[in-house]
């Protein structure tokens, strides 16, 4: 008999706080760099308990060593590492369970003990893992595969599924990419990882919704999540617009074609202001607090069409409201579009964000211990807010391995000796 056979589950939170409304769940997290990590993130910061396996012998999970580096003293660590990986545990386990077959036993045991793994290694089949193994282990398993084109079961070509992806190539092969930067400039894509961070969003909702039939029916299921569908999904109108109409949207730069005034204006003191005014009555305002004559530049004229926009008058105008903005500072700009109701935001940096009052009465900004820096970062706190039971760190992102022995001895059941023997064989670390 296998040993994980013999392991009766225990409830959750076990080596975690108990809090948050997905207390009870447990996670296990085979994934780096960043989707499937940070829908992991979205559990740990709500109460579930969440082990992320990292692989020894690649010094764990490589967000760890992004750059640049937090730095305290002679410790140092990634800033993504501290704000995604708090609240999670780190176990360290060689997960090639075809060529160890005492990760295997672990890993199985693990699964026996979680209602939730979470992956985006693609390559699973090649360690060793499938799904029907893990069900028949777990039948009450949710399985969550996060990649770039999807996995086998969901359909797709094998030259799709076997391609490596990251964040600009799924902006690029689902139409995101086309949209972004200047027309008379080749396509940019968007910074920041947002389809990672979306992919990793719609995972984690997915598993919310296996999880609630997990409750109806007893049964697991399985989860495909891609960044590239991530990207076709927040494509709003596009596909509608192109299969009716066979329009296809380009991109515009950082100015609307169509009305006006609408884009990115620089001011007086160096900053930049955003201005949208979609509509006559928005129009209207903006025209009036800036002093200008809505006779002579009324909307039909000036603003409301890409006509308008092309006409003398149009561009007339649109020379006074940059004109307008290089005369004031962004201050003075956004006091008075504010004052109008109108929808206008100055462009900022971190600086700026951070020491907004708005967001930090919000609690929006935490301050926290990182297990690996031995110091406190300050870092993004919780999307969404909830009243009643809300997000919580209970810990500093942990330092490689840092649970290893708890989670083997307290959670699987291992003995010390045992414990020290497979590290002594690489096994764990």
């Amino acid at each position: 008999m296998n040993r994980w056979e013999n392991l009766v589950k225990k409830p959750a939170p076990l080596l975690s706080k108990d809090f948050g409304p997905l207390s009870g769940i447990r996670v296990l997290l085979n994934g780096s760099v960043v989707a499937a990590p940070f829908a992991a993130t979205m559990f740990s910061d709500f109460g579930a308990e969440v082990i992320a396996l990292e692989r020894p012998k690649v010094k764990g999970d490589s967000a760890r060593h992004q750059k640049p580096q937090l730095v305290s003293g002679d410790r140092h660590i990634s800033g993504s590492w501290a704000q995604n990986a708090r609240n999670k545990l780190s176990f360290t386990l060689e997960t090639n369970l075809k060529k160890v077959p005492e990760a295997k036993e672990i890993f199985l045991s693990l699964i026996k003990e979680c209602d939730v793994w979470i992956e985006n290694m693609v390559w699973i089949e090649k360690l060793g893992i499938t799904d029907e193994m893990l069900l028949e282990v777990n039948p009450k398993l949710v399985i969550c595969h996060v990649s770039g084109f999807g996995t086998p079961k969901f359909g797709g070509t094998p030259q799709y599924l076997a391609r490596a992806c990251y964040d600009p190539l799924a902006q690029a092969e689902s139409g995101w990419c086309l949209l972004q930067g200047f027309p008379d400039k080749p396509p940019y894509y968007a910074q920041q990882y947002i389809g990672d961070y979306l992919s990793g969003l719609f995972a984690f909702s997915g598993c919310l919704m296996a999880l609630r039939e997990v409750e109806r029916s007893g049964k697991g299921q399985i989860i495909d999540s891609t960044l590239c569908e991530a990207y076709m999904r927040v494509m709003d109108d596009n596909y509608a617009i192109w299969s009716k109409m066979g329009i296809q949207k380009q991109r515009q730069g950082v100015k609307q074609s169509t009305y006006q005034p609408a884009g990115i204006f620089p001011t007086k003191d160096g900053k930049f202001i955003n201005l949208g005014t979609y509509g006559k009555g928005p129009y209207e305002k903006v025209i009036k607090a800036f002093g200008f004559d809505l006779d002579k530049y009324s909307y039909e004229k000036a603003g409301g069409s890409a006509e308008a926009l092309q006409s003398e008058t149009g561009k007339e105008l649109d020379q006074k409201f940059n004109d307008y903005f290089m005369s004031h500072t962004a201050k003075e700009a956004i006091d008075v579009l504010l004052e109008n109701g109108l929808g206008a935001a100055v462009i900022k940096d971190c600086k700026d964000v951070m020491e907004d009052p708005h967001w930090q009465e919000r609690g929006d900004w935490l301050t926290y211990k990182d297990e690996t820096l031995q110091d406190d970062v300050t870092v993004y706190g919780f999307t969404p807010k909830l009243s009643a039971t809300p997000g919580e760190v209970w810990r500093g992102a942990p330092s490689l391995g840092e649970d290893t022995e708890k989670i083997m001895i307290k959670l699987l059941d291992y003995t010390k000796e045992e414990v020290d023997a497979l590290k002594g064989k690489g096994v764990i670390d």
